[in-house]
């Protein structure tokens, strides 16, 4: 499980420097509208996730994302990744990952065993876009 968090580490390290983000202004508030999808509207999950929030993402990047991850108000809180332990441990990489935001507060890296959407085990990676938005994505 190390290798594979440092995997994961690696991956957000390297791609972070070359992400491509787009127009933040058009992400600040959500909806974030095409091609962007409501996950609770395509998955069996909750519309509100605590911890992740309300998620968005382009389908024709998953499973990595970017996963565009809104308070309760509606407000862009995070980036999230999602991305596969397997597929990292078998050399997969990520490259030119999208991110919601230019301004990042903080990241979290941490293990997930599987949810729908994602049902292999895997790394979350969630950029965090100003101060408050941990606490406000916990509940």
């Amino acid at each position: 499980m190390k290798t594979s968090l440092a995997l994961a580490a690696a991956l957000f390290a390297a791609t972070s420097t070359v992400a491509i983000a787009q127009d933040d202004t058009a992400l600040v508030q959500a909806p974030p509208g095409e091609p962007y999808i409501r996950v609770s509207d395509a998955l069996p999950l909750p519309e509100f996730i605590p911890g992740l929030g309300t998620l968005f993402v382009n389908p024709d990047t998953l499973p990595a994302g970017p996963f565009l991850a809104y308070d309760h108000e509606g407000k862009l809180s995070a980036t999230v990744y999602m991305t596969p332990l397997e597929a990292l441990e078998n050399g997969q990489s990520y490259d030119d990952l999208g991110i919601g935001s230019h301004a990042v507060r903080g990241v979290d890296i941490y293990y997930n065993a599987g949810h729908p959407g994602v049902d292999e085990p895997h790394a979350h990676v969630v950029l965090y876009h100003d101060e408050g938005a941990k606490g406000r994505l916990a509940k």
